[in-house]
């Protein structure tokens, strides 16, 4: 099936790489146009390297490759301004209207030695990010209109990334993705009558420079003290009941798509886990033993 999302407007914040990027070409390969924001610089507590405008720039020319409009601008989801006048930019850009939003920007600011600031970080991007991102998008939605936020199995998981070894980053990180569950719910209860739909995805590791980054291979392989990513590739499967390391942006991005299209047209406070039976071990379906 092709053209799932044909003539339709997606804003995707954190889009210069990474998962964002995926996403921006997969609805792009399926017929959309596509406002691609990202901050394009570091925050301090945050130790890896965030996107560059050059990261954002290929986002832009691998959409166009597939025949689709991509307006590209920076901008900081933590600046509610910003992201008000950012998304309006682009829905002018692109012909006065929006049908997608997908909420995504994140960062994850680990390590023990990572300051309290780090959780004011963690928090402002990827909770407050997503509810600017969304609030600056609202204005432009109508019925028929998908929302879909970022959330993580961190969030899901209890000591996914909120414990000491983690420092107050990982803290940040939990605090916003369980957060973020409850938001969509809550926004899904209010918007449901607009007919305009609000679900989040929940991935486990994803292949992306979050993931393959000293900081997290710290976190999986605590037994050394400069782990390589070798090192922690034999500790990523931990993670997940099915035996892999990780699962790749596409994944994530073949369930945006799906939440985004008509055929999720009744799916709305959802928690959609992308996480290779990550959470099983810490659920049960509720039928007896």
């Amino acid at each position: 099936m092709a053209g799932r999302v044909q003539g339709k407007v997606a804003v995707i914040s954190g889009a210069a790489r990474g998962q964002g990027r995926s996403h921006a070409l997969r609805l792009a390969q399926e017929g959309a146009d596509i406002i691609a924001i990202d901050l394009c610089e570091d925050i301090s507590t945050n130790h890896y390297a965030l996107a560059s405008q050059a990261d954002l720039a290929e986002t832009k020319r691998l959409v166009e490759a597939e025949g689709q409009k991509c307006i590209t601008i920076v901008a900081d989801v933590r600046e509610r301004r910003d992201m008000i006048a950012a998304v309006a930019q682009g829905v002018q850009a692109l012909g006065g209207h929006l049908e997608i939003v997908v909420a995504n920007a994140g960062i994850c600011p680990l390590g023990a030695d990572v300051p309290a600031q780090g959780f004011l970080d963690a928090t402002a991007v990827d909770l407050v990010g997503v509810y600017n991102t969304i609030e600056a998008a609202f204005p432009f939605l109508k019925a028929g209109g998908s929302i879909i936020a970022t959330g993580s199995v961190a969030g899901l998981m209890p000591g996914g990334t909120d414990n000491p070894a983690n420092g107050a980053g990982g803290a940040g990180y939990s605090h916003s993705k369980r957060q973020v569950a409850r938001l969509v719910h809550d926004l899904a209860l209010q918007f449901g009558p607009l007919s305009i739909r609000v679900n989040a995805v929940h991935p486990t590791n994803v292949n992306t420079n979050m993931l393959m980054s000293e900081p997290m291979y710290k976190i999986f392989r605590p037994d050394l003290e400069s782990p390589t990513q070798a090192d922690a590739m034999m500790a990523f499967p931990a993670m997940q009941v099915m035996p892999i390391p990780y699962v790749e942006p596409v994944d994530i991005s073949n369930a945006v798509l799906y939440l985004a299209s008509d055929e999720a047209r009744y799916v709305t406070g959802q928690q959609h886990k992308v996480d290779a039976g990550a959470l099983l071990r810490g659920t049960s379906s509720g039928a007896p033993a």
